[in-house]
């Protein structure tokens, strides 16, 4: 019977909430002034959108390379690394304030970001029952939305009180302090949990092995557990389905990260509202975000055992919600508000099923980070794809042509959810 240490396991789960928080809150701080940095610095929208798009980009490419470190190396000196580089960059941008430097700092910002989500993921499913890793997957989650109803609340006031720059500065000593508090408690909580599963091999072997503690059938503990570690080739057809789930991400990315980001100014420029209370307006989307993750959670737990199934069942939501908003973009601002974060709101839930809860399942082939990487690299090249190409459509051709490539973009991540329903489901039975 398998031993568990629930304080360790709560710690960690503590501690990888926090660290959600404080990367969301040192990640997405430049987009939610955005709007704030063009009026008072005289760019305009695309120029400032450039160090969005950028650290996008070095975002999903960083992903990638942190799945593969992340399945090599310890997660939690990946994420203290992460942690302090990201600061270094968030003092840089408010000294720094050009737009070329600011692509520059925000890009590097990125990639230090990178080396957060797929050691963390790693870490989870390392300690964790399948059941935990979910509902840990939701609190986690949890992190991010109050990373964002922060930011939400403290960015207008930074901008009266101090300006934009005062935010930076807030958030990069946040993740300092914190990043010290991580290395610390998470190596403590890992030798526990670590010391209760090497007691429970011990117990479950001692018989099968007398006289020789710690062994089964001459193997030793560290030899089983390099044993489980070796890399089992993916089974076949497993490129197709992997590539179905990739552009339905990609899909999602493009929505919730897009929307997240120009959201506020779309409120402004159509309504004519000042910045501030403009971004003000984007606490909606979180707190809809925490809805829809919570339910997202609960559809693919109690009643439909199928990821991408569950994806398409929360994906039509989003489209439905979009197509509204572009029959209407005019019409009310409260009806705008409400239909941009129902959008964003299905979003967060298809994150949390595509990205959050299809890692694991790839366990079996030891190959827990670099599939957390390549997913989560999707929702960052559709966020890159956005952020640039919303600015572009909205300079060009108005606000109204940007909510139709929101619409198309929800109506496309659906029937990909649609086609992957079977593949998946085939491919879950090789992994049980």
């Amino acid at each position: 019977m398998k031993q568990q240490d629930h304080q360790a396991e709560r710690i960690l789960i503590g501690f990888c909430v926090a660290a959600y928080f404080v990367s969301y809150i040192t990640r997405i701080n430049y987009g939610t002034v955005l709007l704030e940095i063009v009026n008072s610095e005289g760019i305009t929208k695309m120029s400032a959108s450039m160090a969005v798009t950028g650290s996008f980009v070095t975002y999903g490419i960083g992903q990638l390379i942190s799945g593969w470190l992340g399945d090599r190396i310890k997660p939690r000196y990946l994420m203290f690394i992460g942690l302090m580089v990201s600061a270094g960059m968030n003092v840089c941008v408010p000294l720094f304030s050009r737009p070329a430097a600011m692509l520059v700092f925000w890009c590097i910002n990125g990639f230090a970001q990178a080396l957060m989500w797929p050691p963390m993921v790693r870490l989870l499913s390392d300690y964790l029952d399948q059941d935990t890793y979910k509902k840990s997957c939701v609190w986690v989650s949890w992190g991010s939305f109050a990373g964002t109803i922060f930011l939400y609340l403290f960015a207008p006031v930074c901008i009266v009180w101090k300006g934009w720059r005062s935010l930076f500065f807030l958030c990069a000593g946040c993740a300092v302090l914190f990043a010290f508090a991580w290395i610390k408690a998470i190596g403590s909580a890992e030798k526990r949990m670590q010391k209760s599963s090497a007691g429970s091999f011990t117990k479950a072997t001692a018989g099968a092995s007398r006289g020789d503690a710690g062994t089964e059938n001459g193997t030793s503990l560290e030899e089983n557990t390099s044993a489980l570690q070796k890399t089992i080739p993916l089974p076949e057809k497993t490129a197709p389905m992997l590539a179905i789930i990739m552009l339905a991400i990609m899909m999602q990315g493009i929505l919730r990260d897009g929307i997240t980001t120009w959201m506020p100014s779309y409120i402004s420029e159509t309504f004519h509202l000042a910045s501030s209370i403009s971004i003000l307006t984007g606490i909606a989307l979180p707190l809809f975000g925490i809805m829809c993750s919570q339910i997202a959670s609960l559809i693919n737990r109690k009643l439909i055992h199928n990821e991408l199934r569950c994806g398409m069942a929360i994906f039509a939501p989003g489209f439905v919600a979009a197509f509204l908003l572009w029959l209407m973009p005019n019409g009310n601002a409260v009806l705008s508000v409400f239909l941009s974060a129902l959008i964003t709101g299905c979003m967060h839930g298809v994150n949390m099923i595509l990205v959050s809860m299809i890692p694991p399942f790839f366990k079996k082939f030891n190959r827990v980070g670099f599939i957390s990487g390549l997913v989560n690299s999707c929702t960052y090249v559709g966020s890159a794809i956005s952020s640039y190409g919303i600015a572009w459509i909205a300079d060009k051709s108005g606000w109204n042509l940007v909510i139709l490539f929101w619409t198309i973009a929800a109506l496309c991540g659906t029937l990909l959810c649609l086609m992957g329903i079977k593949p998946w489901k085939k491919f879950v039975r090789k992994c049980v």
